[in-house]
């Protein structure tokens, strides 16, 4: 006989409302959206909220779910980015980097090899030139002695430098393997840093990728243009604590042998004296965030890592009563004096900021310096009046593909088709609830997936109606046709379904961006609708059942 236990029914219809709870925070997108991203900016800001970000925040109430499904650039617009890392950037460094550790190791062998002094040489290589060519082979020897090996899977056993002489000049450069690593690295590390900038100004589901040996593909939805994309991710931060030893209004001034002559952030028309010597670098900063000072003004907090907390500590203690620079991409933003020592490797930083500017300084600080240059090869903008377009046509799609299901469903099979359909429809917010849930992120290709869900999903109520009607003809009454028919077509209803979900899966895998968006609707879609079929279509014909009690059924 039909019977589904308490215990099963209470677990069905549960998870059936905390799907549709969970999906209905995007029939209210806007107000939600405008919810979650005064939230967003409160946590940014250390939890200190303006009136306006209070007011958003009543947009929405707080007991219910926030989670909306993230519209991709196609259907939200945005900026679109095609990147090539200058990698010759990163071997220029490595040859000024190796200078100092040569230098010191030929000066040890003076004696036999005369002078050393480094030549003008292409920037991917480091000559230097000895005063006793006879002796090249002994200076070779002492500089391939500063080789390392390459710490990659690529490049095991081979050594990172490649030392030949030409004349009277020894020519150092990059091996081919660790060039190869270099390249990786390099690249990898634009991605993280790329990443976390995009990350760090809210934005929702970036597509940021590599492509090819050297580029870098960057799609963020909902971004103004492709030169505010550009300006955020290009910035170099370099943040550097120097020593301050006057300013001045004169651009032209002379600071001295060993100083550098740097402008104010704040005023164009102020220009700082400070020593060339860096005191603490922002590559010892672990943290950065905005905050308020003590005045109340928007200001930017940090903190050091234990070895550049003792430096910071130890000029701190040295150094009271007189200014330091903090220096960011050579412009003085702040030349405060050194009231006390600093211990904890904790400071502030102030100056003329809005919040948007401390949260921006903030993000740069703590997303770190590209390793090498860009050059943007393609960029676009995609208009928001676009996404709506694209929107529109897809809401056009999904209701024409629902209302021909609805209607085939309801003439083929009567009252069962009219359940079918009810099915159908919380399949559909089931989808939406699980991609909320996840915070995916909807695609034009993923609209084509719930498309294709909603004519899949009535496939199994088909095979379960169709194969009632068979038992009708045999068994010995309603229910057990319906209990044969469910029984019977469950393994057509698995294998059908599991193959399917099989090649989403292969989908989301091997491919990227919008693929994967496809597979992610599908492979959601399939699990929801097979549920539905099972389950909530059951549910509802026991239910039927046991209160009408026909004795014969119109399918």
């Amino acid at each position: 006989m039909l019977q589904i236990q308490l215990w099963k029914r209470v677990l069905i219809w549960a998870v059936v409302v905390a799907g549709l709870v969970l999906a209905l925070p995007n029939l209210f997108y806007a107000r939600v959206e405008t919810h979650n991203d005064a939230l967003a900016a409160i946590a940014a800001q250390g939890g200190q909220a303006t009136p306006e970000q209070a007011a958003d925040t009543a947009f929405w109430p707080s007991f219910l779910p926030s989670g909306i499904v993230n519209l991709g650039l196609d259907l939200r617009g945005g900026a679109h980015l095609l990147a090539e890392v200058q990698v010759e950037d990163v071997y220029a460094d490595r040859m000024d980097g190796l200078w100092p550790e040569i230098r010191n190791a030929l000066r040890a062998e003076r004696a036999s090899i005369g002078t050393i002094r480094r030549v003008d040489s292409a920037p991917d290589e480091l000559r230097v030139r000895i005063g006793d060519p006879t002796q090249m082979d002994r200076a070779i020897a002492v500089v391939r002695d500063l080789a390392r090996p390459i710490v990659s899977l690529t490049g095991v056993g081979a050594s990172d430098i490649a030392v030949t002489s030409e004349g009277d000049q020894i020519v150092v450069g990059l091996s081919e393997a660790e060039k190869k690593a270099t390249d990786d690295r390099t690249i990898q590390q634009s991605l993280e840093i790329i990443r976390r900038r995009v990350d760090e100004v809210g934005t929702r589901e970036p597509t940021i990728q590599r492509q090819g040996d050297r580029r870098i593909l960057i799609q963020v939805p909902g971004i103004g243009s492709a030169d505010e994309l550009k300006g955020l991710i290009g910035t170099t931060a370099r943040l550097t604590f120097q020593s301050v030893l006057g300013r001045t209004s004169d651009p032209a001034a002379n600071p001295g042998p060993g100083n550098l002559l740097l402008p104010s952030l704040d005023d164009p028309e102020t220009y700082y004296i400070v020593e060339d010597q860096v005191v603490v670098s922002g590559d010892e900063l672990t943290d950065a965030r905005p905050a308020f000072d003590q005045n109340g003004r928007p200001s930017v907090s940090f903190r050091f890592d234990p070895q550049g907390a003792r430096k910071f500590g130890d000029y701190t203690a040295a150094h009271i009563g007189s200014p330091f620079g903090i220096i960011l991409d050579n412009e003085v933003i702040s030349a405060p004096v050194i009231q006390s020592h600093i211990a904890g490797g904790s400071g502030i930083i102030t100056g003329s900021f809005s919040v948007e500017e401390s949260t921006e300084l903030a993000v740069l600080l703590r997303a770190g310096a590209l390793p090498a240059g860009m050059t943007f090869l393609e960029e676009r903008t995609i208009g928001p009046e676009l996404g709506q377009d694209s929107i529109d046509a897809g809401k056009t799609a999904s209701l024409v593909a629902f209302a021909a299901v609805l209607i085939f469903m309801a003439a083929s099979y009567g009252f069962f088709g009219l359940l079918a359909n009810l099915a159908l429809i919380v399949n559909v917010g089931l989808i939406f609830g699980l991609l909320s849930l996840i915070g995916a992120t909807l695609t034009l290709p993923g609209i084509a997936g719930i498309v294709l869900t909603i004519g899949m999903a009535v496939d199994a109520n088909v095979l379960v109606f169709e194969r009632i009607r068979e038992e009708l003809k045999t068994a010995k009454g309603p229910a057990r046709a319906i209990e044969l028919g469910y029984e019977k077509a469950l393994s057509a209803i698995l294998d059908a379904n599991v193959t399917t979900l099989i090649t989403a899966g292969i989908l989301f895998m091997v491919g990227s961006g919008p693929v994967r968006g496809f597979a992610v609707t599908l492979g959601l879609g399939i699990i929801t609708s097979v549920f539905c079929a099972i389950y909530v279509t059951r549910l509802m014909i026991v239910i039927w059942f046991e209160r009408r009690r026909p004795k014969t059924l119109e399918i």
